[in-house]
């Protein structure tokens, strides 16, 4: 990180900064930011604390789901877009630019009083019980999962926003968004209410919103579905990392989880951002901004990483 910083220290000198502007003082201005639920937690707080830092910046970060953060980058209604997903080719054809700021990940969940969950927890389910549930629609009780004499429909959902969420979720799954089956629930709180009042349902969220900031311990009412990723019929030890973020994050980190649904998390704009007070805030993003990373409950991208984006960024200059 010190050496980052070194480096993002001598772009800015290059490029004629003030003193000012060495003390993390930039130009007033504003910035607006809208797009997915999975980064809204993590820009929010970099909003905040980068606003403290330079009080003569603005910055509104509002959620709607990654398309809508896309659609705004491009057509410039915002700034910078939070998205969740891949860039897609006509994306760039039509002069999205973007950074890659940051990892999570997508995480099936239920109803913590599902009468099946103590065993759920121990079987876990498939990527293809997965799909038979999301996709095909093969699967639409209980018993398709753990034997019961009792008959249990599943009840699922899915989001009704156009969000990287259900885009990755369904990518996994070996499918498109269209193809995802469920009753829609609008963003990440919306699904995990809609799954609180459910003790049949089952949904995937974004991990920010599965666990509790404070405690690292999933929400109360809800609980994430283990993936049985060896299709061993339970889950092993190696498996086993859904009792709190700080398991789950490293996890996925190491490559644990399968990815995706992890994926990495982007800000994107219409071209290189021409205000330089965006710049700015992008800078300190890949540099200061991510120590908030680990403890606001995502994975950091590598340092390399970080600083060729720098890179990209100031040929702007």
């Amino acid at each position: 990180m010190k050496k980052i910083f070194c480096f993002l220290c001598t772009i800015l000198a290059v490029v004629g900064c003030s003193k000012e502007k060495e003390t993390n003082q930039t130009a007033a201005g504003k910035i607006a930011i809208s797009g997915a639920w999975a980064l809204y937690p993590l820009v929010k707080q970099w909003a905040e604390l980068y606003q403290k830092q330079n009080p003569q910046i603005t910055i509104t970060v509002t959620a709607g789901g990654a398309c809508k953060g896309m659609s705004d980058a491009l057509s410039g209604a915002a700034d910078l877009g939070m998205v969740s997903r891949e860039i897609t080719k006509s994306e760039m054809d039509r002069g999205a630019w973007w950074v890659s700021v940051a990892k999570d990940a997508v995480v099936p969940t239920i109803n913590n009083a599902n009468p099946l969950g103590d065993e759920l927890l121990k079987k876990g389910m498939t990527r293809r019980e997965f799909a038979q549930i999301w996709i095909n629609g093969t699967i639409t009780g209980w018993s398709g999962i753990i034997k019961t004499g009792k008959a249990l429909p599943i009840h699922v959902y899915t989001r009704s926003d156009a969000c990287g969420a259900s885009e990755t979720w369904a990518k996994y799954l070996g499918g498109t968004l269209e193809d995802i089956k469920g009753k829609g629930a609008y963003g990440d709180p919306g699904l995990i209410d809609a799954l609180r009042k459910d003790s049949l349902g089952i949904g995937y969220n974004n991990i920010q919103f599965v666990y509790d900031p404070q405690t690292r311990k999933p929400v109360p009412g809800i609980r994430p579905v283990p993936i049985d990723i060896n299709g061993s019929g339970k889950i092993e030890p190696d498996e086993n990392f859904y009792d709190d973020r700080e398991l789950l994050t490293k996890a996925i980190a190491e490559n644990k989880y399968p990815s995706p649904p992890a994926r990495n998390l982007h800000l994107v704009s219409r071209g290189i951002p021409e205000k330089e007070h965006v710049r700015a805030f992008l800078l300190w993003i890949m540099d200061e901004g991510q120590l908030q990373v680990k403890e606001a409950g995502y994975i950091s991208l590598p340092g390399e990483m970080m600083k060729k984006q720098a890179e990209r960024l100031m040929k702007k200059q």
